[in-house]
């Protein structure tokens, strides 16, 4: 009787640990499923990383969104010196609204973008900011004014637009500006001389977007129109830059090939005092 009731006993915690070696192999098959599953979906988020793409093209605008929510527009300058130029600007967007650094060239091609901005992306253009004075920043401005999108632009560049005999901007700021675009924000800021006496950088943080306008130099591109340049100033103003935001990722030139934070080491070495 006692040989028989051990027997029971056995076979009763034998039952017992093969339903925890059984659990065990359950949980681990789990965990082992679950992992797999977050690898799986880690490497599909690499891979579907955002690729650049050409969005528009006509013959006198080109845009290129480079970000979810950042394109570079670009227009065309006939130059004495450089023949046609190719000129940069930048758009962000966020919740329907679109703020614009620099204006196309001349009013046609400002309305044409006017135009695109409101019908393809579906947004409300907050304010276009032109980066100095020269036509290939605010060229097509009058365009701007006459759709009722405030312009807003550093208080030399309104001096200087206003000496020369050129469209002026409606609002002004000292050394930097903040503002909003859907529920993020922009900020435009004067860091010093360089292109021109007046030449800012526009910075779109949630994308960590520089547009460095003519002040910054595309890789292997040449020192450029220098006939309203500080060259004394212009590395330690762009030293200034890159201090200011380390976590850039993508940075717009005036013309040419955009890129990242080298084209801010390109630029410093080539105005370094030799």
């Amino acid at each position: 009787m006692r040989f028989s009731t051990l027997l029971v006993g056995l076979l009763w915690l034998a039952e017992i640990l093969k339903s925890e070696i059984k659990m065990k192999i359950i949980i681990n098959t789990i965990l082992i499923i679950v992992i797999s599953l977050t690898i799986i979906n880690c490497s599909s988020q690499k891979v579907e990383a955002f690729k650049p793409k050409e969005i528009y093209k006509s013959n006198d605008l080109i845009v290129i969104q480079i970000a979810e929510n950042s394109f570079i527009h670009t227009s065309f300058l006939q130059t004495n010196d450089f023949g046609n130029v190719l000129c940069n600007g930048l758009i962000v967007r966020n919740s329907n609204e679109a703020i614009i650094f620099d204006t196309p060239t001349n009013d046609k091609n400002s309305e044409e973008l006017i135009k695109w901005i409101q019908e393809t992306l579906k947004c409300k253009i907050k304010a276009i900011i032109p980066g100095h004075f020269h036509n290939d920043c605010l060229g097509g401005l009058k365009a701007f004014h006459d759709n009722d999108i405030p312009s807003y632009a550093y208080s030399k560049t309104i001096e200087l637009a206003k000496e020369n005999n050129l469209v002026v901007p409606e609002n002004g700021f000292r050394d930097s500006l903040l503002l909003k675009v859907g529920d993020e924000n922009i900020t435009a800021k004067f860091f010093g001389e360089g292109h021109t006496r007046d030449n800012i950088v526009g910075y779109f943080p949630s994308e960590n977007v520089m547009f460095g306008g003519c002040l910054i130099k595309e890789i292997d591109a040449s020192k450029g129109y220098l006939g309203d340049a500080n060259v004394a100033d212009w590395s330690d103003t762009v030293e200034k830059v890159k201090k200011e935001y380390p976590d850039v990722k993508i940075v717009v030139p005036g013309h040419g090939e955009y890129g990242d934070k080298k084209l801010l080491d390109y630029t410093i070495n080539l105005f370094k005092a030799q």
